[in-house]
């Protein structure tokens, strides 16, 4: 398997950082925490049955 090194990294980073700018990869970071705590959050609500009710049956 590959493994990358520091130097990879640093060259992925900086390439990263050359395309977007400083400024807005803070938010872009923000917006994909956000986007993984809205989909876990409807995972487990998909899995949680509502009001008690039971689960619908395969037919």
């Amino acid at each position: 398997m590959f493994t990358p090194g520091i130097w990879q990294m640093l060259i992925v980073l900086v390439i990263i950082l050359l395309f977007f700018g400083g400024k807005r990869i803070p938010t872009m970071m923000r917006s994909i925490g956000q986007s993984v705590t809205e989909f876990k959050k409807g995972i487990n609500d998909a899995d949680d049955p509502e009001d008690g009710a039971p689960p619908p049956e395969d037919v």
